[in-house]
C-alpha cells in the first residue's frame, strides 16, 4: 500500500527525531542556553547583552521547531501529550515565546528560561529514568521523613531540656534545637556544639553520636537502598518493555514455560 504524502512526511519527522545527530544537537543547544543564563548574571557590555538576547530568541525558535518535529513525528498524536515530559517541554517553549521582557512578568520569563535547562532530562533517557525512580520512591521517602521528624523532635526536646541554659541561641526552644540538630546531622561544625555542652555534661557526646548514627548513617542508607531498589525496578520494566517489543520472552514467560513443562512431565510419569 502506497503511503500518502502526509504519511511519508510523518515518517521523515520520526526518523529525524530519532537521529542521534539531531539529539546531540538538541543537547548542545540546551547546554548553550544554560551558558547564556549564567552569562546574564555577570555585568556585560551593552553589545554583548544584545547578542545574548538575539541568541536567546534564536534558541527559543529552535526549541519550537524541535517540539514541532517531535510532535509531527509521533505516530499517535494523542500519545504525545500523555507523557509528562512532553507537556513540560511544550509549556516551557510556549511561555518562552511570550514577549514579557519589559513587562511586570519579566521575572517569570527569566525563570522559565532558567527551567529550560531541565529539558536535558527529557532528552537523555538515563536522566529520565533517574527522575522517574525518584518520583516512584517518594511515597516510601514520606515514611522515612516522618520517622526522621520523630527522631528530631525527641532529640530536640532532650537538647532544649538539658542544654538551653548553656547556649539559648542553639537550644533555647525545641525549634532552635531541631535546627541545631540539623546542623549536627550535616556535620557543620558539630564538634563545636558538642564540646560546648561537654564542658557542663561530660557524657553529652553520647547524645550527639547516637543522633548522628540514627540520622546521618542509618536513615541515609535506607534512602539509598530505596532509590537503588526503585531504579532496579525501573530497569526491569524497561527491559521487559523492550523484550515485548522485540518479541523476546521475558523472565516471567520463561518461568511460566518451565512450570508448564514440569507439570507435563509429572503428569506423564508412571505412578509408583
Amino acid at each position: 500500500m502506497e503511503l500518502s504524502g502526509w504519511q511519508r512526511l510523518e515518517q521523515q519527522f520520526l526518523v529525524l527525531r530519532s537521529n542521534k545527530v539531531f539529539e546531540l544537537t538538541v543537547i548542545g543547544i540546551i547546554v548553550l542556553s544554560a551558558l547564556l543564563i549564567g552569562a546574564k548574571t555577570y555585568p556585560l557590555p551593552a553589545v554583548f547583552g544584545r547578542v545574548i538576547t538575539l541568541l536567546d530568541w534564536a534558541i527559543t525558535v529552535f526549541f519550537l521547531l524541535e517540539i514541532t518535529i517531535r510532535f509531527l513525528g509521533e505516530p499517535q498524536k494523542r500519545d504525545f501529550f500523555r507523557q509528562g515530559w512532553n507537556i513540560f517541554d511544550t509549556l516551557i517553549v510556549v511561555v518562552s515565546l511570550i514577549p514579557i521582557e519589559d513587562s511586570e512578568l519579566a521575572l517569570i520569563g527569566r525563570l522559565v528560561r532558567i527551567f529550560r535547562v531541565l529539558r536535558m532530562v527529557s532528552i537523555i533517557p538515563e536522566l529520565r529514568q533517574l527522575i522517574n525512580a525518584l518520583l516512584a520512591a517518594l511515597p516510601q521517602f514520606g515514611y522515612i521523613a516522618l520517622m526522621m521528624f520523630i527522631i528530631f523532635y525527641i532529640y530536640g526536646a532532650i537538647g532544649s531540656t538539658f542544654f538551653a541554659e548553656i547556649n539559648p541561641a542553639l537550644w533555647g526552644d525545641i525549634s532552635h534545637a531541631m535546627l541545631t540538630l540539623f546542623r549536627v546531622m550535616t556535620f557543620e561544625d558539630w564538634t563545636d556544639v558538642m564540646y560546648e555542652t561537654m564542658e557542663v555534661y561530660p557524657l553529652s557526646w553520647a547524645f550527639y553520636l547516637s543522633f548522628i548514627f540514627l540520622t546521618a548513617f542509618a536513615f541515609l542508607n535506607m534512602i539509598i537502598g530505596i532509590v537503588v531498589g526503585v531504579m532496579e525496578q525501573e530497569h526491569q520494566s524497561e527491559r521487559a518493555a523492550l523484550a515485548a517489543q522485540s518479541g523476546e520472552p521475558t523472565l516471567a514467560d520463561l518461568q511460566q514455560q518451565i512450570a508448564s513443562l514440569q507439570a507435563l512431565v509429572q503428569a506423564r510419569l508412571p505412578e509408583r
